[in-house]
């Protein structure tokens, strides 16, 4: 069994991750920290995790951490980055996996422009199915990976649906739209005024509009690994030229998921059949996307409680645009879950052990 330490365990993604964890048959579960909750019953925070039985969240400390084989950071970005390096320093063969932004991208420029703050190198983008430009995925580099940054769950959604159209040529890249239903745990669990249900429930409010979004350079990233072999360079600069993403999250009165409705300008003669089965070719074999019949398009209750990314496509003739939906739950498919997938392929596991493909329902 492979030993698993999670730092921020409070939170949800954190939360999530020793959900996962708990089941899983080749992963164990070791020490829960959250300094806020220290010394706090686990279950008194997180009720529905009952097998952990009697175990305490613990503070941080780098040496117990270090004991591990396996440290996972659910910190907010500018936390997780320093005690990566502590940890690193600590042991260099310990396996480190952030679900923070913190080791995302690699232009410095684009970090200072989304976050401010230290820029940390970045660590092996924890997205398996990502087509790059020379056909193959990122999963070949996240073998046996020992740093490994799980993506942002808006960037899934995004980037999932519309990488292989990219890879193919088949839309433009400076022309995508993107505007997703969010729901509020993707913001975390600290108390905010404007996450209050009294706030959120039967309302739905856009923020962060007008190219504002920090997961917009992490996106356009991740698309131009899918064309460019230049982008594999992890720190060559993100050349925003011939790039336009207009992305606008919506937050909806939903615990947890995400639908992404992404249009993009179709640049060749396309059908709908002829771009449906462009997704169908690079994601026939991947066990965690669900390619839907051809006129049909998902709901994020399809993926509630799985691991499973669910896409649909539609195209308009007359504006030339294509549409593909995807839906995913953004504490799962979105956080922990492709953390623990990554992990497994890193570890040279079933990479879908202990991971989920049916949602649950209603």
């Amino acid at each position: 069994m492979t030993r698993i330490a999670v730092v921020g365990a409070s939170g949800y993604a954190g939360g999530e991750v020793a959900r996962i964890v708990a089941s899983h048959p080749h992963l164990e579960l070791g020490v829960l920290t959250a300094d806020r909750h220290e010394g706090r019953p686990v279950r008194q925070v997180h009720p529905h995790l009952r097998t952990l039985g009697d175990q305490s969240f613990s503070g941080i400390d780098v040496e117990e951490l270090s004991a591990h084989d396996v440290v996972v950071l659910a910190l907010p970005h500018g936390y997780s980055g320093e005690l990566g390096e502590s940890l690193s320093k600590a042991r260099s063969d310990l396996v480190l996996v952030d679900l923070g932004a913190d080791r995302r991208l690699s232009d410095p420029q684009a970090w200072e422009h989304s976050y401010g703050g230290r820029h940390f190198d970045p660590w092996v983008y924890g997205m398996p199915e990502l087509v790059l430009a020379g056909g193959d995925t990122q999963r070949s580099r996240l073998e046996g990976a020992t740093r490994i940054v799980a993506p942002g769950c808006n960037a899934s959604a995004v980037t999932l649906a519309l990488a292989p159209l990219i890879h193919s040529g088949q839309i433009d890249p400076a022309d995508i739209v993107s505007t997703l239903s969010v729901a509020p745990s993707g913001a975390g669990r600290a108390l905010r005024d404007e996450l209050l249900a009294a706030q959120r429930l039967s309302s739905a409010a856009a923020y962060a509009v007008s190219g504002s979004h920090r997961h917009i350079p992490e996106v356009i990233q991740n698309l131009r690994l899918a064309v460019s072999s230049a982008a594999t360079d992890a720190h060559a600069p993100a050349d925003p030229a011939g790039w336009g993403l207009s992305l606008t999250p919506v937050l909806v009165p939903i615990s947890r998921g995400i639908l992404a409705v992404n249009t993009a300008r179709v640049v060749s003669q396309e059908t709908a059949a002829t771009l449906h089965q462009t997704l169908e070719r690079h994601y026939a074999t991947e066990a965690f996307i669900d390619l839907l019949p051809l006129g049909e398009l998902p709901s994020t209750g399809s993926v509630l409680g799985s691991n499973t990314v669910a896409l649909g496509v539609g195209f308009d003739p007359a504006t030339s645009r294509v549409t593909v939906v995807s839906a995913l739950d953004n504490l799962y498919k979105g956080t922990a879950g492709a953390a623990v997938q990554s992990l497994n392929i890193a570890l040279g596991i079933d990479e879908a052990a202990g991971l989920d493909a049916n949602g649950v329902a209603p």
